[in-house]
């Protein structure tokens, strides 16, 4: 058992969580019940990043928050400042929107128009073999790839395009993710990646990495 909750023993292969997916337009005419068992519902890992994130915003700060989930951080930033947030899970988005946030459908931040000051990701970080994926939504919170790092890698190499020239990027990640590997997946692309936050869960240890670019 992780911070996440949620142990990997199914064999049903699924979807190839982490890498780039094309996922087709759902008919105007299908409409697909909500299912909160397919929300990331808030656990230790939430609250840690929604306290760096308490702790980091500014007045006045646009916000992002990748992969929303039940809108937990979101909805806790709202009053203070405008934010936006995305998730790929359809279930998630409704969960988000019944909370009153704006939020977009969509794999990470692809076609958001603008800059944010703040970025905030939780992203899927559990190590998974592809014979453990569960053919179900909830597995986009969750499926980190072979390494944990494949969403966050594509997450690194996608958000200078929607972060401010002096903006901010709080990330959760996870010992099972390797610090330092993640660390040297920012510092590739320019930024800085320092802890900012830190917690002990059982087995595990969770980071807040604060992230911003290189300043010359």
């Amino acid at each position: 058992m992780t911070a996440r909750g949620r142990v990997k023993t199914a064999t049903t292969a699924a979807p190839a969580f982490g890498r780039s997916l094309f996922i087709p337009p759902v008919p105007l005419c299908f409409v697909m019940p909500y299912d909160p068992a397919q929300v990331y519902q808030p656990e230790a890992d939430t609250f840690l990043l929604l306290l760096a994130a308490k702790a980091e915003v500014k007045p006045g700060d646009r916000v992002l928050e990748v992969g929303t989930g039940s809108g937990r951080i979101a909805a806790a930033l709202v009053q203070d400042c405008d934010v936006v947030a995305t998730d790929i899970n359809p279930h998630a988005v409704f969960c988000a929107r019944e909370k009153g946030l704006d939020v977009v459908r969509s794999d990470l931040c692809s076609g958001l128009r603008g800059t944010f000051d703040l970025v905030i990701f939780n992203p899927p970080y559990l190590p998974t073999q592809p014979e453990e994926r569960i053919n179900d939504w909830l597995e986009y919170a969750l499926d980190g790839g072979v390494t944990g790092r494949v969403v966050i890698g594509r997450f690194a190499d996608a958000v200078s395009g929607v972060l401010a020239p002096k903006g901010r990027i709080l990330l959760l990640v996870s010992s099972l993710t390797g610090l330092s590997e993640v660390q040297a997946l920012f510092t590739g692309h320019g930024f800085t990646a320092e802890v900012a936050r830190q917690q002990t869960v059982e087995d595990e240890e969770l980071y807040v990495l604060r992230i911003a670019p290189k300043q010359d």
